[in-house]
């Protein structure tokens, strides 16, 4: 994902390779039993259970409207022929990024991405992902600014040009995941040193972990190679400052953002965050925060059952899609991928927007009409640069 231009070249890193030992900088996080704590004492919104299939008249709505668009799904934009001044665009996973001059404009599609590809579109996604992203985003400007300017569509966000760090900040609260850099994985292979951190012997899928924990990640070809603070600074990617200051705000993003999740029914077990420097050097949050694309969140209440009798916690992301694949074919190495079943794009559909209004306490608006999400967005694209 691109807020602007990746500040140098991350070198390729083996991920099998022994990660030297190095000591993760003393900052103050957050544990579970803290979150608890803390959640018990606010106020302003107590504790709530939380269940998938709780109001089942408006799933089913939610549902009919999701069967409704799967054949008018924005799986690919082209503004750079619709919106007089894009100057070009950059195809991510999800994200199509327009270059506007001193902004970037950012598409968030419905494209489901996972194991470095994109396997399916999903209804709505898009939308959902921009919305949550952007309440996030307004919720956390106490712990770092972030680069949104405006959001002239339901799917757009217009940000300021970064230079991006070329390393994601990977925050873990439990052992878990199907990837081939999630911590469990990883871990099940017999791994103890990981980025920098000492792992405990004995650990189980889905454990939580002693303490949250940092595990950044670079880029090496299309793959999320591990790396350490200590790689991060020796090769060039940050400086040790640079490193201490985002790393901070990393696990204080995440300390917060389970803060809130509990206080509404859910975990937040993992997620990733990008940063990168405005043209004033002032460090900025950009690409998306605690989206269920970006990170992984379970239901509070049944976890502990859950783990207890050795079941996958019940989650609101795209692990169950990802699990799905797995089951049916090498999402890595398979040329051709199978079809996701109707009933798993409309099921995530629902789980998306289900973490949407959980977490912000609103309605997720449905779209009202058949008009054609391109055309909307260029018109409400072009309005907004012509203001600017």
């Amino acid at each position: 994902m691109f807020f602007g231009f990746r500040r140098g070249t991350a070198p390729s890193v083996q991920k099998n390779k022994k990660i030297q030992e190095s000591i993760l900088c003393s900052i103050s996080i957050f544990s579970l039993n803290t979150c608890i704590s803390m959640a018990r004492q606010t106020r302003a919104l107590p504790k709530i259970a939380a269940s998938l299939h709780d109001d089942a008249v408006h799933r089913e709505k939610v549902l009919h409207a999701v069967r409704g668009s799967l054949r008018n799904c924005l799986s690919e934009t082209h503004l750079e022929r619709t919106v007089p001044g894009l100057r070009s665009k950059a195809r991510g996973k999800v994200r199509d990024v327009y270059d506007a001059g001193d902004y970037l404009v950012l598409v968030t599609t419905d494209r489901q991405s996972a194991f470095d590809r994109v396997l399916a579109s999903i209804p709505f996604k898009g939308q959902v992902l921009n919305e949550t992203s952007l309440w996030w985003f307004n919720m956390t400007q106490h712990i770092t600014p972030n680069a949104v300017v405006s959001t002239p569509d339901k799917n757009v966000t217009i940000a300021k040009k970064c230079s991006v760090f070329p390393v994601e900040f990977v925050v873990r609260g439990f052992v878990t995941g199907s990837t081939d850099t999630s911590l469990w994985t990883v871990y099940n292979k017999g791994l103890r040193k990981y980025c920098g951190n000492v792992l405990p012997e004995g650990m189980v899928k889905n454990q939580k972990l002693p303490t949250n924990i940092l595990t950044p990640t670079t880029k090496a070809v299309d793959h999320d190679v591990p790396v350490s603070p200590e790689e991060i600074v020796k090769l060039g990617l940050m400086t040790q400052d640079e490193y201490d200051e985002v790393s901070s705000k990393a696990l204080n993003l995440f300390a917060y953002g389970q803060q809130v999740a509990l206080e509404h029914g859910l975990l937040l077990v993992d997620t990733k965050y990008e940063f990168g420097k405005g043209s004033d050097g002032k460090i900025l949050l950009i690409d998306e925060v605690h989206t269920p694309d970006s990170s992984r969140y379970w239901i509070a209440d049944s976890y502990e059952e859950q783990f207890s009798a050795g079941l996958e916690p019940e989650n609101v992301d795209k692990e169950f899609l990802r699990l799905w694949f797995k089951n049916h074919c090498n999402p890595y190495d398979d040329k051709v991928l199978p079809v996701a079943p109707e009933e798993l794009v409309c099921e995530l559909a629902w789980r998306y927007i289900f973490l949407f209004e959980r977490i912000t306490n609103t309605k997720f608006k449905l779209p009202e009409t058949q008009e054609q999400i391109h055309d909307r967005i260029s018109k409400n694209v072009s309005h907004a640069l012509s203001c600017m």
